[in-house]
């Protein structure tokens, strides 16, 4: 029985690695079941016998890479820290474990920066609130509805450049990477 199972959470795992490559080379709405179980070397019923859907699939890679993403962020979100540090100090703790995720977990973009995805709600909703966190504590005065709206704007900076950082190669991702923290930075520094 334990054989049995290790046996299907390795298949489990093999599905959501195709999943999360074929999602970033084709994006989500390109990418189909038949396609994810293809690259997973298995077929499509066998697929299914682990997954319903591919909404399915991207809620159980959602929940992966949060975990993933939760160990990368452990120091950088911890709001007895944050608040005491400098902006810019701020950006380097949050920016580059995400860049570091991002390039060992390419399809990971897709889910983050989309909302619309049923499944990948999850992961979209922690990031999207590990900002809003932030910039309240960063900015204890900024209403509510602010402060939604500033850590939606700033999850977009970011998911709007992550594809060109992790295509890039050194030294053009570092001068990228320089490039997101000088647009956040720029974004977040309240005006006056």
């Amino acid at each position: 029985m334990v054989r049995r199972q290790a046996r299907g959470e390795r298949r489990i795992a093999e599905i959501l690695d195709a999943a999360l490559a074929l999602f970033a080379e084709a994006g989500y709405d390109r990418t189909s079941t038949n396609a994810i179980a293809a690259r997973a070397g298995i077929s499509p019923g066998s697929l299914y016998q682990y997954f319903p859907n591919k909404e399915a699939i991207a809620e159980a890679l959602s929940r992966r890479l949060l975990e993933q993403m939760r160990e990368a962020h452990a120091t950088a979100f911890d709001p007895s820290e944050a608040a005491a540090l400098p902006l810019p100090d701020l950006l380097d703790r949050v920016v580059d474990p995400l860049v570091a995720f991002n390039v060992a977990n390419p399809g990971a973009k897709v889910l983050i920066g989309a909302g619309t995805i049923a499944g990948a709600q999850p992961l979209h909703q922690a990031v999207s609130g590990r900002v809003a966190a932030l910039v309240s504590l960063k900015f204890p005065g900024l209403p509510e509805p602010d402060v939604r709206r500033t850590a939606m704007v700033a999850v977009q900076i970011v998911a709007a450049l992550m594809p060109s950082i992790v295509a890039a190669a050194e030294p053009e991702r570092a001068a990228l990477v320089t490039e997101l923290k000088r647009a956040l930075l720029g974004y977040l520094t309240p005006p006056g």
